[in-house]
């Protein structure tokens, strides 16, 4: 009985976040507590959900200023130095703009936002596209798989969502991972180096203009909040919060709250500026925190009822040992086209803690399935899923049709996705 009422409640959550017609945050809440009531643990919903917001606080604490902390240090032109550098650098060599497009994507994706990555790559490097007549669908590509892999990042929502979903701690999530992602981004930088490559054979003999491009003003920013004379200064702030929390020298929460306030009262001196930094940046840490607790309370009361636990035990005796010992090679290979399929709650919430119910059985760590997850489910995948609106942004500031971008960047994207999961077997990672 619990396990009926367990996957109807899972499809259930999958068809009202995946039709629109529920919000993620509703649908967290409401689903699981009507299930509760049905499985006869009307009466103890309240503890449900109080064990389950408690173990989602730390994580909850630490995106909400991770998020101002990178929006603080954005506006204060932090990217801007390295951008207008790239953009030097490259010069009229389609090769160089290319790679140099990645990098910038990788680096200004550090906040984990992937409308401010394309809203700040692909307004810069657009110009110089069309001034040197680079495919347009080069610039979507090479953004999306390096910004998919940096999505990885602790602090990014898909971690954040398996960490929660899980019950894991994020650094104990993510650290394992790190070499998996500086392969991904090796091979992000490949990939820009080939469709560069590409382009300067196709472009040989074409006449473009082959001098470097004036410096192209960003415009999701406004010069009142530069602060160019503290770049080195919030340079530093930044590697030494990322440092702190990666070196677990305190819980997550406590360097990217310290550092928020730091980087407050060092660039913005008057209580107005810091407050409307503050309300720039808190609609969205305010969603990611009220999604996070919702999901609190939807795997508090999904694993203390027994519904997990049902549910895995039903795909238990359909698995085989064998079976199960490669669930994480598996999951990992198609993670990234499960991004086309499922959102992110929906997966990390509804499907995720079933694999990994079922997986543990059979001594397959929890944490081997989140981070096969991770491998691609919209981390190398949110760049080209109809399903996340950053996508059609991404489209839009480049100029072409989804189905172009999607055609042409989702190889790319699936081919990440296999060496990591490749880098994970022969690293160990994973059991193959």
């Amino acid at each position: 009985m619990l396990a009926i009422i367990g996957g109807t409640t899972i499809l259930l959550l999958l068809v009202a976040v995946m039709s629109g017609r529920v919000s993620a945050l509703a649908a967290l809440i409401v689903l699981p507590v009507f299930a509760a009531i049905i499985g006869g643990h009307g009466a103890e919903i309240g503890t449900y959900i109080v064990q389950g917001i408690e173990n989602i606080a730390p994580v909850t604490g630490m995106i909400v200023f991770a998020i101002l902390f990178f929006g603080i240090v954005t506006d204060a032109g932090l990217f801007e130095p390295l951008i207008r550098g790239m953009l030097r650098l490259a010069g009229s060599s389609p090769t160089r703009v290319v790679m140099a497009t990645s990098v910038v994507a990788m680096i200004v994706h550090l906040d984990g936002a992937g409308a401010v990555t394309f809203l700040v790559t692909v307004t810069a490097f657009l110009p110089v596209y069309e001034r040197l007549g680079i495919d347009r669908r080069v610039l979507a590509c090479s953004v999306s798989v390096a910004a998919g892999v940096a999505n990885m990042l602790p602090w990014g929502g898909p971690t954040l969502r398996a960490a929660s979903a899980l019950n894991i701690p994020v650094m104990d999530l993510y650290l394992p991972l790190v070499p998996i992602q500086l392969i991904g981004l090796a091979c992000a930088l490949f990939i820009a180096y080939a469709l560069g490559r590409r382009e300067k054979l196709r472009l040989a003999g074409v006449d473009v203009v082959a001098a470097t491009p004036p410096p192209v003003e960003m415009r999701d920013t406004i010069d009142s909040l530069r602060r160019p004379h503290l770049v080195w200064f919030n340079a530093a702030l930044t590697v030494a919060v990322v440092a702190a929390m990666l070196a677990n020298l305190a819980p997550p929460v406590v360097p990217f709250m310290l550092g928020t306030v730091i980087a407050l009262l060092v660039n913005y001196r008057s209580p107005a500026e810091q407050r409307d930094r503050i309300d720039a940046h808190a609609k969205p840490a305010m969603m990611m925190a009220t999604v996070l607790f919702a999901a609190g309370v939807y795997t508090g009361i999904m694993k203390e009822a027994g519904f997990l636990g049902a549910l895995a035990d039903s795909m238990v005796v359909v698995l085989s040992p064998e079976m199960a010992a490669h669930i994480p090679v598996v999951l990992g290979l198609v993670s990234m086209p499960l991004s086309l399929l499922f959102d992110p709650d929906s997966f990390y919430f509804g499907i995720l803690p079933v694999f990994a119910q079922a997986a543990a059985h059979f001594d397959v760590p929890h944490a081997q399935v989140a981070q096969a997850a991770l491998l691609g489910q919209m981390t190398t995948g949110f760049p080209v899923s109809p399903l996340t609106p950053a996508t059609y942004l991404l489209v839009g500031l480049a100029r072409i049709e989804l189905g172009a971008h999607q055609r042409f960047s989702i190889p790319y994207l699936f081919l990440t996705s296999v060496v990591m999961t490749a880098a994970c077997v022969l690293l160990g990672l994973f059991p193959l």
